[in-house]
């Protein structure tokens, strides 16, 4: 591993806030859990600085990357794949991950891939949800945070950062995965759902008993049972009475927002104001009309 000059910590964050706590966590080893990268435990070294007022971390290293992802990390990594196809069972998988490629690496391939079902929501509403998940204070934090092109999320588990997303902006995320021509997709709007989820929730089951080869027929009643049985009141109820454990807590807030928030009530016409109303029309005015949420 070439070991470069030693990068200086990050100072600002893209919400704008200056005030960094540097060095939050240190590993001088490999963390428990972490994919082994056959990195030399002398030459270990990695920092997280984080972010006083969003809760955004920053890694800091000194590893030089582009061997890292050309080597071990691409092997490594996406050899899990691999080994989930060979034992040739049909998985689901949910991610939040960009379908990109980083330093040449793609997020998977079409081969270990039978379908993609994406979903996709109007962004003026997807910032009250934004907000209220990172716990900003103001619309003009979650709006850049939504225009990030770095834009990342991740889940500590007992000082363990494996599970880690790179989402990019919300552009460039529903891009890359609805203009890909590599893989069988179905797309969904989130208000669909809300509007018509028996209509929705069939065009999934037969577009999964399309792309697995599944001869099963669609069972109206149990489509029916299992949108009975999660409805928004319902997995609120779920959370409220702590059964429901993807909701985080945010640490220099201390506290653990609600992911189950507003449900139908996350209407952005009543909840943005017009300011933030006229920067979100005028910033996604191409992707509102091409999606069909504005009209030309």
């Amino acid at each position: 591993m070439v070991i470069k000059k030693k990068k200086s910590a990050k100072t600002s964050c893209f919400c704008y806030n200056k005030r960094i706590t540097q060095n939050v966590l240190r590993y001088n080893s490999k963390p428990f859990g972490e994919t082994d990268f056959k990195i030399k435990k002398s030459k270990y070294k990695r920092s997280y600085s984080k972010c006083n007022n969003c809760n955004h971390y920053f890694a800091n290293h000194n590893y030089d990357l582009e061997k890292l992802y050309k080597k071990n990390y691409s092997k490594l990594t996406y050899g899990s794949q691999k080994k989930i196809f060979d034992k040739k069972e049909i998985r689901f998988l949910k991610t939040h991950n960009a379908l990109i490629s980083r330093k040449s690496i793609n997020f998977t391939y079409p081969r270990y891939t039978l379908g993609v079902i994406y979903i996709i929501r109007d962004p003026r509403n997807v910032i009250t949800s934004t907000k209220n998940h990172n716990q900003f204070e103001t619309y003009d934090e979650s709006f850049e945070y939504m225009k990030n092109e770095n834009a990342v999320t991740f889940k500590e588990v007992n000082k363990n950062f494996a599970k880690y997303e790179y989402l990019t902006s919300w552009r460039t995320h529903y891009q890359s995965w609805m203009m890909n021509k590599a893989y069988r997709m179905l797309s969904i709007k989130y208000e669909d759902m809300e509007k018509d989820p028996y209509k929705t929730f069939r065009d999934v089951v037969v577009f999964i008993n399309a792309v697995c080869k599944f001869n099963n027929r669609v069972d109206e009643t149990k489509i029916k049972n299992s949108i009975e049985s999660t409805t928004f009141d319902k997995l609120k109820k779920f959370e409220e009475d702590g059964l429901f454990k993807e909701n985080v807590f945010i640490e220099n807030k201390k506290t653990k927002p609600k992911f189950f928030y507003l449900g139908k009530e996350n209407n952005w016409m009543t909840l943005l104001n017009d300011e933030t109303k006229n920067k979100m029309n005028t910033y996604y005015q191409k992707d509102l009309i091409d999606l069909g949420y504005e009209k030309n």
